[in-house]
């Protein structure tokens, strides 16, 4: 699904949802004081978030994953896989599974270090301890209650913050911010502040870890070219203005579904309204591998990275983590 726009904002039609989504926070908040949570033989750093997808997670991921890589730790990926079949644990290899057997994320996280798939979460972080990792990076999870986190950090977009407020399907939140905060270690705020939650988050004490999500240097080969571009995940908007403000001349764009499964005909109808406006191509790196390999030759991909704002604020939250181990 896309996030719909009234996740945005107030109306008619989250107050009418209001009913269920508290009855969604409150199954959430039980399920949560059930779980007894399990530690791993190894640390845990879990990057989650409090709403529905977009957020930015798996390149905080990556960026913490080469950080803990650069300060000496072998370190290890864990994913549920949404959108795969696979149950787990299993390795990813990228060159063996695809989307639809691991789901899209756990490939991007495998393209960068050892990767894991696991419904539960207690046996992936287990498997990936049994095969050298020294620390483990959980993309994902903040709500799953069964593992136990040395270190959680909330990832919030800076643009869309927490929506309305509301949890779903009312509004975006997986569940409430005030509880949901509480949990965390530190929150990476995504992007310049225009929801306004950084003086939130200060407010309760958590460490604000700032950072920005920026096209890679091959991107700008992509500058002042016309373009047909085109998404599957939670906010493509977000995609079609980091388009535009590369220098991109958009002269079409297509949303679909997050996470969708594209089929040959759709991507050749692309290629097609592509080549008629003698235009590119192009996707995310999210949806490239949810491409049929036989289209992925046809459609240019916009990579992106995270900066961190102060990488030494960053070290010294992962610091105790390695302390008397």
């Amino acid at each position: 699904m896309q996030a719909p726009e009234f996740w945005r904002r107030g109306g008619l039609v989250p107050a009418l949802l209001t009913p269920l989504a508290w009855g969604y926070d409150a199954a959430g908040r039980a399920s949560r004081a059930l779980a007894s949570a399990q530690r791993a033989p190894v640390p845990v750093v879990c990057v989650g978030n409090l709403v529905v997808g977009g957020a930015g997670k798996t390149p905080v991921a990556l960026a913490l994953g080469a950080r803990l890589a650069a300060l000496g730790h072998d370190v290890h990926f864990l994913s549920r896989g949404y959108g795969g079949r696979a149950r787990g644990p299993l390795r990813v290899e990228p060159a063996r599974h695809d989307a639809r057997e691991v789901g899209d994320e756990p490939l991007l996280l495998a393209a960068e270090r050892p990767t894991w798939v696991a419904r539960d979460r207690v046996a992936g972080a287990r498997a990936a301890a049994a095969a050298g990792a020294e620390v483990v990076v959980m993309d994902d999870g903040y709500q799953n209650g069964h593992i136990a986190k040395d270190l959680s950090l909330v990832v919030v977009d800076g643009v869309y913050g927490f929506g309305n407020g509301l949890p779903m399907p009312a509004g975006p939140l997986r569940e409430d911010v005030r509880r949901g905060l509480a949990r965390a270690d530190a929150v990476v705020l995504l992007g310049a502040d225009e929801a306004g939650v950084a003086a939130r988050i200060e407010a309760t004490g958590l460490a604000l870890l700032r950072a920005t999500v920026a096209p890679t240097l091959d991107a700008m080969t992509l500058a002042d070219r016309p373009v047909v571009a085109f998404a599957g995940i939670a906010r493509p908007e977000k995609f079609f203005a980091t388009l535009e403000a590369l220098g991109c001349r958009p002269l079409a764009t297509h949303a679909f579904a997050d996470h969708h499964r594209y089929d040959a005909d759709e991507v050749m109808t692309l290629v097609e309204q592509a080549a008629a406006h003698g235009a590119t191509l192009v996707t995310t790196e999210k949806d490239y591998v949810r491409l049929p390999e036989e289209a992925r030759p046809m459609v240019e991909v916009l990579r992106v990275r995270l900066e961190w704002a102060a990488p030494a604020a960053l070290d010294r939250l992962l610091a105790p983590l390695f302390e008397g181990r």
